[in-house]
């Protein structure tokens, strides 16, 4: 018996086995041509294939995170800025991301790319700024209808980094801080006007009790001389001595002036 041949035999009925023993993990699943023609997907787990005439393509089933590289966008006010982002997808029909398109990753990225120059470029500086998350419902909209055909499903695409020019930057730190005054001086006329409000209403209720007067101005006497050590001479107001020397005059228990 010839061991050479045996040998021979051995290595081709492996090889046989070995294409047509095929296992596929849970998160792939496996596209079967048929002597050219589709027959279907199978998998996961164990399954036979007839050597030389079925041919298997694996496709992953996970979410791929793709990174769009930075774009150059003129918004629709003209200002220049470069933008990326980030889409997270995956295929949910194999057989159609194995038939309609070469390379479902790399044409996904293509699409991504385009559709952010052209949404952004249809967007006012302000909006990219502020509006980022209807932007990203947007991008992702249009996405997954350019890519549904493929099989391939985009479930979100986020807008990472807006990078503006130089001199941009300075005019909106310029906005910025003409913003913070503007509003400074709104706060501080504000409390100008409260406080002129309340020296009004002071002013009227001293003007009908002049008693008041005379006591605030004796209190700011009080005040004075408390801060300072130095001498001061300090006007005394003849109508706040008076009271008292009409009170000390005979027969007037009352403080008036009863002479004729």
């Amino acid at each position: 018996m010839n061991w050479a041949f045996i040998g021979i035999i051995v290595l081709v009925v492996f090889m046989i086995a070995s294409m047509a023993i095929k296992i596929v993990p849970e998160y792939e699943r496996g596209v079967i041509f048929r002597l050219g023609r589709l027959i279907g997907t199978k998998g996961p787990g164990l399954f036979l294939l007839i050597p030389f005439v079925d041919r298997m393509v694996k496709v992953d089933l996970r979410v791929v995170t793709m990174d769009v590289p930075y774009q150059e966008v003129i918004t629709k006010d003209n200002v220049t800025v470069k933008v990326n982002a980030v889409v997270y997808f995956r295929v949910v029909e194999p057989e159609f991301s194995v038939v309609k398109v070469l390379d479902h990753i790399r044409a996904t990225s293509q699409v991504s790319q385009t559709t952010l120059r052209s949404v952004l470029g249809q967007s006012e500086l302000d909006e990219l700024l502020t509006q980022r998350e209807r932007l990203n419902q947007t991008l992702q909209r249009i996405i997954d209808e350019h890519t549904d055909p493929w099989g391939v499903k985009v479930s979100v695409v986020e807008i990472k980094e807006v990078e503006l020019p130089e001199s941009m930057k300075r005019s909106m730190a310029a906005q910025a801080e003409a913003e913070r005054e503007r509003r400074a001086k709104i706060i501080h006329a504000e409390g100008e006007l409260q406080a002129s409000e309340k020296l009004a209403q002071a002013g009227a209720i001293i003007a009908k009790e002049p008693t008041t007067l005379q006591l605030r101005y004796l209190q700011t006497l009080t005040e004075v001389a408390s801060e300072r050590n130095s001498t001061l001479i300090f006007p005394l107001p003849i109508d706040l001595i008076s009271m008292f020397m009409n009170r000390g005059k005979p027969g007037n228990s009352s403080g008036e002036d009863t002479t004729k």
